[in-house]
């Protein structure tokens, strides 16, 4: 009796989503033309190959919907389009639903957290956009908001409330703020910005759990400087950190890279920035070193402490971490693998455990537990 008291009580426990759960891991490959299926181990790290999906030339920036049954990809090759996916089955096969034609070359997509509209940014077209979705996941050609921003938006992401967006706006060294309606409508929040160094490329952000810090990685100068986030979602800059490992591997001062760009010297090329879900952690990766440096977050200040840099992929464009925080995946531009690594859940050290086969420019990372 005392036995079957006992497991009915585990019965909850083990039939709970964490212990059940899978992790699906996607990555692009920009050259193949191909999406990346993989199945995460989440006991050990490992990276189990499960297929290549066939998207179209020049797949780039992968987005997934918030419930996990959607996956939406970019291509940025014309006749620009979204592609919206089905994630379906034990192997995270993709269903393709339907392509829808964009009026840019997004280098970034994301879903507002509502998964209702998909947001864009785009380098060469100088926008930000919203997208409709409709009930079945799938993004339709119905344009919600559209704005005019400086030269090449390179990303927006949405505040933890979802009223407001923020965009990194490389050429002019500024992050933008936005307030996002209900209705998918985008207006400008306060002033519309807050300025950056000159020259530093504002890049990508990433915003802290709490919804009190934004932190943007400057894709020129490896900088990550930190806001705070005001009641009405603008913005004030607090901090910045240098880059971690300009002065070891002797790299100068970056510059923006058009099509054709050719320089010997090396230079800082900052790419990517990833908070674990727990907001402890933060990494970024830089291009020309092959490296992925991990900072620690106080929890009372949001500063920053430099954790350490270790040796990844070969120019690592894109990172993610899964849903626990254990685990951070690596993609590398000029690398025949993808890497999968460890965080220690104490110090934030990542330990290289498994990689997999990876397509041509492999670049944008996202992840899918179901």
């Amino acid at each position: 009796m005392i036995r079957l008291k006992t497991a009915l009580a585990l019965l909850p426990l083990l039939c709970s989503a964490p212990l059940w759960a899978t992790t699906f891991v996607y990555v692009s490959n920009a050259e193949s033309g191909t999406v990346s299926r993989y199945q995460l181990n989440e006991a050990n790290g490992s990276l189990q190959w499960r297929g290549d999906t066939p998207a179209g030339k020049k797949i780039m920036p992968l987005a997934a919907s918030p419930d996990g049954k959607r996956l939406y990809g970019a291509l940025r090759s014309p006749p620009y389009s979204i592609i919206s996916w089905r994630v379906s089955g034990s192997h995270g096969d993709l269903q393709k639903l339907t392509v829808t034609p964009v009026a840019a070359s997004f280098p970034w997509i994301t879903t507002d957290r509502s998964g209702r509209y998909l947001l864009a940014a785009s380098y060469d077209s100088d926008i930000v956009t919203s997208n409709r979705i409709d009930d079945k996941g799938v993004v339709t050609p119905q344009v919600t908001g559209e704005v005019k921003t400086g030269p090449h938006a390179h990303s927006v992401i949405t505040d933890v409330s979802n009223h407001s967006l923020y965009v990194g706006n490389l050429g002019v060294d500024r992050v933008l703020q936005y307030a996002f309606a209900d209705n998918g409508a985008i207006t400008p929040l306060g002033t519309g910005f807050v300025q950056g160094e000159k020259n530093s490329g504002a890049r990508h952000s990433v915003i802290s759990p709490d919804n009190r810090f934004l932190y943007n990685l400057a894709e020129m100068s490896g900088t990550i400087t930190q806001f705070r986030r005001a009641a009405d979602g603008s913005l004030t800059e607090l901090k910045t950190w240098p880059n971690a490992v300009a002065k070891k591997y002797n790299l100068q001062h970056g510059e923006q890279r058009p099509a054709g760009y050719s320089d010997p010297t090396p230079r800082i090329w900052a790419a990517d920035i990833k908070i674990t879900p727990d907001g402890q952690f933060i990494y970024v990766t830089e291009r020309t070193s092959s490296t992925v440096s991990g900072y620690r977050v106080d929890k009372q200040s949001g500063e920053l402490t430099l954790i350490g840099s270790w040796p990844v992929e070969k120019q690592p464009r894109s990172i993610a971490t899964d849903a626990q925080g254990k685990w951070l995946i690596v993609s590398g531009e000029k690398s025949a693998v993808i890497g999968s690594y460890a965080i220690d859940p104490a110090s934030g050290e990542l330990k290289r455990v498994a990689e997999a086969p990876a397509g041509k420019g492999a670049n944008w990372v996202t992840l899918i537990t179901q």
